[in-house]
């Protein structure tokens, strides 16, 4: 069995989706593996991962609006507010969705559905350079 990891620094623009699928997907492939799992994994807790839609952009605008909605900026409720109003409702948005995600590589592919890609799910409202890291095991 081989072994492979990369880090990627993606860059920001603030709250919301940023498609990184090629970069991961790219990177899988020349590895020239052909049986394995990859693993994503993001270094940060106020940013996560998620698989989502690929085709209708709606759907990313409206799960970033769901998100806006479930968790505000803000609350008073929240006790920790040392780095802005954004910062712990971030935290919850991570919490709630995933910093690891994994995906069976097969016949030298990443098994993705048809309208799955991968995203970094920026939580804070400004930009940001966030680290994820890759690793692939496999054959």
């Amino acid at each position: 069995m081989r072994q492979a990891t990369h880090e990627l620094s993606i860059k920001t623009h603030g709250r919301g989706l940023v498609n990184i699928n090629e970069a991961i997907v790219s990177w899988a492939h020349a590895q020239g593996m052909t049986t394995g799992l990859l693993t994503v994994f993001i270094r940060h807790t106020s940013a996560s991962l998620v698989i989502q839609e690929n085709a209708d952009p709606d759907v990313l605008t409206d799960l970033n609006a769901f998100f806006n909605r479930w968790v505000p900026d803000g609350d008073p409720q929240y006790r920790h507010s040392s780095e802005g109003d954004d910062d712990m409702p971030a935290h919850i948005r991570s919490a709630l969705t995933q910093t690891q995600i994994s995906i069976p590589l097969v016949n030298g592919r990443l098994v993705l559905g048809t309208w799955q890609d991968i995203y970094l799910f920026e939580h804070r409202t400004a930009p940001h350079r966030r680290q994820v890291v890759l690793h692939l095991s496999g054959e």
